[in-house]
């Protein structure tokens, strides 16, 4: 059987989307309909939807990704919640506080060992953009706010390292001087670094806490993790330092993308080279406060009609 997957990445990289959720279907007609939530394999790696079109069903979204990924497609509950019956989501606690600023639905606190019972419908946060047949850009962003922390004027924000599952994704921090040596900048990570930053003791660990910050930043830098779709989502100005070959939501070709329209795209030109992306980003940011780009977006952004703010 062929292996759909590099059609896919290169179909929603190209902005093709018809064709990515055409490829999805195919994959999704070759499966044994048994094996759907396997009970044998990680959450991550379990197919959830079974296709059938959520409007006006009973919905059951289970957000077994990780952070970002459901930060990223939760832009998508406001408009499932309008064509179901009804919808209840299941997600890490942690998440519930954006979650509910983002959708007036039911949450359910995501318990690996006690799951929530089946609904009419199951499905994954990140199947909604091909069940309900919406591309990004149709979703309006920011689709989410706070109240942005007291910072000096022109504080970048920034964050080097992904989790654990992809050292690939870890920029020396070293290589950030620069940055740092021409604004003033903290860290979004939690904790201790070397580096001169606002918060050398690094963030609390507490998502309310990293949006404030993200609000009061009139730039974020950070590598391919939850920051970045963090930023993306409250429509703050987020440089994206991305590897040679990035996770199948970013054209490493590309400059901007479909999902984020206020990220920038720096990745790799050779394989593990970071100097050469930091060199780049360090290169560009004189213009970009220098032609107000920064004095435009200190603090909060305009808020979008029916936006709900955080804190």
């Amino acid at each position: 059987m062929e292996d759909a997957t590099p059609r896919w990445i290169a179909a929603m990289r190209d902005a093709r989307y018809d064709d990515a959720w055409a490829i999805e279907r195919a994959i999704m007609a070759q499966r044994d309909p048994a094996t759907r939530n396997d009970p044998s394999l990680p959450y991550h790696c379990r197919w959830v939807w079974d296709g059938r079109s959520p409007d006006g069903r009973d919905v059951l979204v289970r957000c077994h990704h990780g952070l970002g990924d459901t930060i990223q497609f939760a832009r998508y509950l406001p408009l499932l919640a309008s064509r179901a019956r009804s919808v209840t989501v299941e997600a890490p606690e942690r998440l519930h506080i954006l979650l509910r600023a983002i959708a007036d639905v039911p949450l359910l606190a995501f318990d690996p060992a006690r799951p929530a019972p089946p609904a009419a419908l199951d499905i994954e946060i990140t199947e909604l953009p091909s069940a309900l047949r919406v591309p990004p850009l149709a979703v309006p962003v920011p689709y989410l706010s706070h109240r942005p922390a007291a910072l000096p004027r022109g504080t970048i924000g920034l964050c080097w390292q992904a989790g654990g599952w992809d050292r690939d994704r870890w920029v020396p921090e070293e290589l950030l001087l620069p940055i740092t040596r021409a604004r003033p900048c903290l860290s979004l990570l939690p904790g201790s670094t070397a580096l001169p930053v606002l918060n050398p003791d690094g963030c609390a660990l507490d998502l309310s806490t990293t949006a404030a910050l993200i609000a009061g930043c009139p730039l974020v830098v950070t590598v391919d993790t939850m920051v970045a779709h963090l930023a993306g989502a409250m429509g703050r100005p987020v440089w994206l330092m991305l590897k040679a070959e990035p996770d199948w939501r970013w054209n490493p070709q590309a400059l901007r993308s479909d999902w984020y329209p206020s990220a920038r795209l720096y990745a790799q030109q050779r394989a593990g080279d970071w100097t050469g992306v930091v060199d780049r980003i360090a290169h560009d940011l004189p213009g970009f406060f220098h032609h107000g780009s920064a004095e435009n977006n200190d603090g909060q952004p305009a808020q979008p009609l029916g936006a709900r703010l955080l804190g």
